[in-house]
């Protein structure tokens, strides 16, 4: 299902393959994340305000995306900002994830799997 120079493939028919990179679904990943409440960034990654301005690419830091049985696992590291509940903030990001890769790619997520890394004490609830 994997292929190294491909990507991740999507579909195979007549028409041809369709594959994704893994950083693409990373990328996705990252974005639904951040979107929580309470998640000031992912872990190695810079703010983001400074993501809005230099582009998406950075949001695949702190995010490892694998390809098991036919299904995607996902592993986060994230800043939460000091405040927050650590389960609620990682429960509503396992869900956010999981839906953002599943409704955009097709693909089946099996599990997405979140670390936090800091607290960040600038940021408070």
């Amino acid at each position: 299902m994997a292929d190294d120079r491909k990507g991740i493939r999507l579909k195979e028919d007549e028409l041809g393959d369709v594959h994704v990179a893994d950083e693409v679904v990373a990328i996705i990943a990252g974005l639904a994340a951040t979107e929580v409440e309470g998640v000031t960034s992912m872990y190695g990654n810079i703010t983001n305000d400074l993501i809005s301005r230099l582009g998406a690419k950075n949001l695949s830091k702190g995010v490892r995306v694998t390809m098991e049985d036919g299904t995607v696992q996902v592993d986060l590291a994230l800043n939460i900002a000091y405040g927050y509940g650590i389960p609620d903030v990682s429960h509503k990001v396992q869900e956010k994830v999981k839906s953002a890769i599943e409704n955009m790619t097709g693909l089946t997520v099996s599990g997405v799997n979140v670390r936090i890394a800091e607290v960040d004490m600038k940021s408070e609830s």
